[in-house]
C-alpha cells in the first residue's frame, strides 16, 4: 500500500498522506513525493486546485516518522534534513495552484509545517495544532520555519506555544486565523475541502498564482520583495484580455492560464 496516494478528480488534485496506523506520521519519501506533485502541477494544467489530507479521519500527519532519525550521528545530517525540509515546504508554497490542508484531529510536527504551507486551511473540531518537541524530541524549528509560522500565528503565540508544548485546539485556531473554518467531523472536512477547491477551480489562475507567489516573496525578501514579473504577465496575458471582454459582455469568462 503506498504511504502516499494522488488521485484526480475533474479538476481537483487530492493528495492523502496514507500512513493511518501511524497518525500518517511522514516517511523521508512522503515528504518528497508531495514537494514532486506540487513541483510538477503546471499553470493552465488540468490540475486546478490541490486538497491535501490525511488518511483515516484520525489525524492529519503527527510529524515525521521518529525512527527514521536513529540514523542521525553527523551534524550534517541535522543540516542536510532541515534544508531537505526547507526545499520540500518551499515548493508546496510556490505550487502555481490553490492548495487547501483538510485537517483532521491531530496536526502535529512536519504534518503542521505542510498544512501551514497550504494557502487555505479547514479542520474539525478535534483539531490539535503544534510543535511539541521540546517534551519530545528536543529538537528544534529552523529559521525558514520559525519565518513561515511567526507571520501565520504571531511572534507571542509561536513562542508560548513551543515553550509550552502545549497544542492549538479548533476554536483557538479560528479565532487567530490559523484555519478558516470548524466543521462538525471528518467527512465534512472532506467534503468542503472539495467544495472550496471547485470554487478556487474557476477563478484565474495567473491572478492566484501571482497572489500567493508576491504573499509569499513579502514574507522572504520583505520590503525587497518585487513583483514587476507578474503584474506584466498578468495584464499582458490573454486571461486579462478575456476578463475584460467577459465584464463587458456579462458572461462568465473562460480562463486559460496564458
Amino acid at each position: 500500500m503506498s504511504e502516499l496516494l494522488y488521485e484526480v478528480h475533474g479538476e481537483i488534485g487530492v493528495v492523502t498522506l496514507n500512513r493511518p496506523e501511524a497518525r500518517n506520521a511522514l516517511t523521508f519519501g512522503m515528504y518528497e513525493g508531495l514537494a514532486k506533485i506540487c513541483r510538477e502541477t503546471e499553470i493552465g494544467g488540468p490540475v486546478k486546485a490541490i486538497v491535501v489530507q490525511g488518511a483515516g479521519g484520525k489525524a492529519f500527519a503527527a510529524g515525521t516518522d521518529i525512527s527514521q532519525f536513529r540514523a542521525f550521528g553527523e551534524p550534517d545530517d541535522a543540516r542536510r534534513y532541515e534544508s531537505t525540509m526547507d526545499e520540500v515546504l518551499t515548493d508546496i508554497e510556490k505550487c502555481p495552484v490553490p492548495t487547501i490542508a483538510a485537517i483532521t484531529g491531530a496536526c502535529t510536527g512536519g504534518g503542521a509545517a505542510i498544512a501551514a504551507t497550504c494557502d487555505i486551511r479547514i479542520t474539525d473540531e478535534r483539531l490539535r495544532y503544534g510543535f511539541p518537541i521540546a517534551r519530545t524530541l528536543g529538537n528544534c524549528l529552523s529559521i525558514a520555519n520559525l519565518g513561515r509560522l511567526a507571520p501565520l500565528i504571531g511572534v507571542g503565540r509561536l513562542k508560548e506555544i513551543l515553550l509550552t508544548t502545549r497544542l492549538i485546539e479548533a476554536q483557538e485556531a479560528l479565532a487567530i486565523g490559523l484555519v478558516s473554518e470548524v466543521l462538525p467531523d471528518a467527512d465534512a472536512v472532506r467534503a468542503r475541502a472539495m467544495e472550496l477547491a471547485e470554487m478556487l477551480a474557476g477563478n484565474a489562475p495567473l491572478c492566484m498564482r501571482a497572489t500567493k507567489e508576491g504573499i509569499r516573496r513579502l514574507r522572504v525578501d520583505g520590503t525587497e520583495a518585487s513583483g514587476d514579473d507578474f503584474i506584466v504577465e498578468c495584464y499582458m496575458s490573454d486571461d486579462f484580455k478575456e476578463g475584460i471582454e467577459a465584464f463587458l459582455g456579462k458572461r462568465k469568462p473562460t480562463w486559460r492560464g496564458r
